[in-house]
């Protein structure tokens, strides 16, 4: 039974998943990703959240904001092994909980082109395409979405 768990950023699992997030990014975008890691730091004061799967972490993915009412959430990851069995959507929804009590009411994010299955799952749960923003304004591969929490 998947659990979701808050905590911070220098959570050692929240460390251990973003790393292996980093590498699947590398896998998929090769140079370019470098050009995305500049936007993946400063998230010392992010919401964090863990998936939690018979006492391993399996997943996290957390939020920042980015005006008085607006949350973008980052470094959204699930271990191959586990996807598929809605670990993501459990993730997401504790990120949107978390957000909602906090006061915000816009959740938004970024992927890229070559997450089709991101891309797929965020479509499924609401999330719609909005214009490019802050740093992706210029990226043709970037994909923004975003959904009323």
């Amino acid at each position: 039974m998947i659990s979701i768990q808050r905590c911070t950023s220098a959570d050692p699992r929240f460390q251990t998943l973003v790393g292996e997030l980093d590498a699947d990014l590398l896998v998929r975008y090769g140079a370019k990703q470098s050009e995305y890691d500049v936007h993946n730091k400063g998230l010392a004061d992010a919401r964090v959240v863990i998936a939690m799967n018979e006492g391993a972490a399996v997943g996290c993915a957390c939020f920042k904001p980015l005006d008085a009412e607006t949350i973008e959430i980052k470094r959204m990851y699930v271990q191959p092994g586990i996807r598929r069995l809605g670990v993501a959507q459990h993730i997401l929804a504790g990120l949107e909980q978390w957000g909602r009590e906090e006061g915000y009411r816009i959740a938004k994010l970024q992927t890229a082109i070559k997450q089709p299955e991101a891309i797929a799952l965020y479509r499924k749960v609401g999330y719609r395409p909005t214009p490019a923003y802050g740093p992706y304004v210029d990226d043709a591969d970037s994909v923004c979405l975003e959904k009323e929490i």
